[in-house]
């Protein structure tokens, strides 16, 4: 088994396998071959990469050699067209938002899997590259805002008098909202947390935030822990409930996403009109569409003061640590489709496989994204 590890295009800056975890797969019998300066952007030379025992050959080469190529990114249709009839790539390709992307491949014959289609389940969970990445963005949102706001985020007393604390309000308790509420409590805010499903209530307060509650939630099962659309009646009473909690915030750090759909609006533009002057709204929904009625997409705009930067692209900001959360995600994938000798085996009985799998031999495969053709 050959497996090639593309450079990403601009202005992506993570690796899908760092050097240290290339003796993972060349241990799984296989050869690896990396595309010069695959690693630049996440401060890993060609050198470290041959000292690993990968070889480092041009774009063009990948293409031609691999029997499994790795990567992070959506590919791009020329990309799409260089690959070969039974290829296996794999990356996050957010199946469900791209027919055009899908149909690209199935024409291709390409066999493809995207990790961010992986079934949520427990024996996935070592996969589970969205929950990685969301890890990194939740974090890196708390340090965005706190960088941002005019005041401090901590309780300060001091012979100057007391400094009162910041209040940060997250919307969405996923892992990306959970890991923004603890690093908002290292960092001495008063926190208060939104979410449609009530099982994270207590997660939510064991890190020390106050859960925001409406009522009358719809909560699917079947969602495999996502949120799930909401209600008419409820949309308006959750709208009204975040105003309040909205107006009273200096931060707000928006998180809530529904896979395949346009994140909900929590956020409306009289609302942000209303704001104090100075707050800070950090929108990591803003590539579907954005939680804030005013945010934009790899943007920051002030409207009355208020500061509303839309980044869904933190862990690129974030390299070395997020190649490395990748990779290990990726690799647990991996070794689930190579057998000990080194050859592919695609076991489209493993509820993994099939789930992850977006096109293999001219025909869509993961059921959610053969229904959008239907």
């Amino acid at each position: 088994m050959l497996i090639g590890i593309l450079k990403e295009l601009t202005p992506e800056n993570r690796v899908a396998i760092l050097p240290e975890a290339v003796s993972v797969l060349i241990a799984l019998n296989s050869e690896v071959i990396v595309e010069k300066d695959a690693g630049l952007n996440a401060f890993v030379s060609n050198d470290q990469y041959e000292k690993s025992g990968a070889k480092i050959v041009s774009r063009d080469d990948i293409y031609e050699k691999s029997d499994l190529i790795l990567k992070v990114n959506v590919p791009q249709e020329d990309e799409i067209k260089s690959l070969k009839p039974n290829q296996v790539i794999v990356g996050t390709l957010n199946p469900l938002t791209n027919k055009t992307l899908v149909s690209l491949l199935n024409d291709n014959g390409v066999t493809a899997f995207s990790l961010d289609a992986i079934p949520r389940i427990s024996r996935a969970q070592a996969m589970d590259v969205l929950s990685s990445m969301a890890t990194v963005a939740g974090y890196r949102a708390v340090l965005e805002a706190a960088f941002n706001l005019p005041t401090f985020f901590p309780m300060f007393m001091s012979a100057a008098g007391t400094i009162k604390p910041a209040k940060v309000l997250i919307l969405g308790a996923g892992v990306a909202g959970l890991q923004a509420i603890a690093s908002a409590r290292k960092l001495g805010a008063v926190v208060e947390t939104f979410d449609v499903r009530s099982a994270v209530k207590e997660e939510v307060q064991s890190l020390g935030a106050t859960f925001v509650e409406v009522e009358g939630a719809i909560d699917d099962a079947k969602a495999g822990g996502y949120a799930v659309e909401q209600s008419e009646e409820f949309k308006k009473k959750q709208t009204e409930l975040i105003q309040q909690h909205a107006l009273r915030s200096d931060v707000v750090i928006c998180t809530a996403q529904i896979p395949g759909r346009k994140a909900p609006l929590l956020i409306t533009k009289e609302t942000v009109q209303n704001m104090k002057p100075g707050s800070v709204i950090i929108d990591l929904a803003a590539s579907t569409g954005g939680n804030c009625e005013l945010t934009e997409n790899s943007k920051t705009v002030v409207v009355n003061g208020v500061k509303i930067i839309g980044n869904s692209d933190y862990p690129s900001g974030m390299p070395v640590d997020a190649s490395r959360m990748y990779g290990k995600n990726l690799i647990n994938f991996i070794k689930l489709i190579i057998d000990k000798e080194g050859k592919m085996n695609l076991n489209f009985e493993d509820e993994i496989i099939k789930g992850a799998c977006i096109t293999h031999d001219k025909q869509i495969v993961n059921e959610r994204v053969k229904s959008l053709f239907e």
